[in-house]
This record gives C-alpha cells, structure tokens and sequence, in this order.
C-alpha cells in the first residue's frame, strides 16, 4: 500500500524552509502531494499557478531523490477533505518554534475530531532554517533585500520580478 502524505501551505513563495519539510517529508512517504491553499479572502503576491510551478521547479527534484512521487495541487476548504481527495493518510506539518507547535497541536486535534484516518505527522525544522517565513521574505524582498539566502535561486529570480519598477 502507498503511503500517501499531504502538506498543505500558502507557499507564497516556497522558501527553504518549505524545501527542508519536503526532503524530511519525502523520506516518510511513496507520495508526497503539495497543496496550495487558495482562499477568496486572501491576496497572495504569487498566483496559484505561478506557486505551482514553483513548488513542482524546486521541490521536484528533491522528491525524486527520495525516490517519491511528487503532485502539486490547489484546494479551498478544509485540509482534511483535500488530504481524503488526494488519497493521503497523513498530514505534513512544519514547525520552527514553541508557537508553531501550540497553533499545529490544535490544529492536529481538530483535524482528528474531522477526519480519525488521517494521521497529522510533525517535521522539526532544520536549525538553518528555522527564521524563515515566507512572509519575513517578501517583505525583505520588497524592501529590495537579498533573500538569496532564505529561498531557492529561480525564486529569487521571481521575487525580483515582481518587485522591481
């Protein structure tokens, strides 16, 4: 039977850190899905598409070194009912510090009450990349900073794109 995971994220854009979950989480899994959370609400500065070719660039290549299967895909609503579309009995989830770890175990219970098949499976973050949020990035980024360090290189490339002008 194939071991199925999800990690879901706004990966906007997809930084090392989300790289380091991945290689953690493709180790764990035959298949490893990469859903983008994509709400009415919510003005990301990348679109779906342009994140989905992201993750599938930078986080591809990682995955095939694990010998796992690798999809990407965008999803509204709850996590748990993408994960039970996308075949997945476990739930990735990242954590950098003590806050991610009480917001995550909340999460993780209801998530549980929702769906009991679906196991939430916790990945420490890397010491090296445990500062970095997607969010610090693209305000460093807009501020003209270098985020060469906190993110792949073709999205540093994107970053200064959008950014520029």
């Amino acid at each position: 039977m194939l071991r199925t995971a999800l990690y879901a994220g706004s990966f906007d854009p997809v930084t090392n850190g989300h790289l380091d979950v991945v290689r953690h989480a493709a180790a764990l899994a035959d298949r490893l899905v990469l859903a983008i959370g994509v709400h009415p609400g919510k003005a990301p500065l990348f679109t779906a598409e342009e994140r989905l070719a992201m993750l599938e660039q930078t986080c591809g290549p990682v995955a095939r070194r694990a010998r796992c299967k690798l999809s990407c895909i965008t999803f509204s609503g709850l996590v748990v009912d993408a994960a039970r579309r996308a075949g997945a009995t476990m739930l990735i989830r990242g954590l950098r510090d003590a806050s991610d770890f009480d917001y995550e175990m909340q999460m993780a219970g209801m998530n549980e009450a929702m769906a009991r098949n679906i196991q939430t499976v916790f990945l420490p973050a890397s010491p090296a990349v445990r500062p970095i949020t997607a969010t610090l990035v693209r305000q460093i980024a807009a501020m003209g900073g270098d985020v060469s360090a906190f993110v792949p290189a073709s999205v540093v490339g994107r970053l200064k794109k959008k950014f520029k002008g």
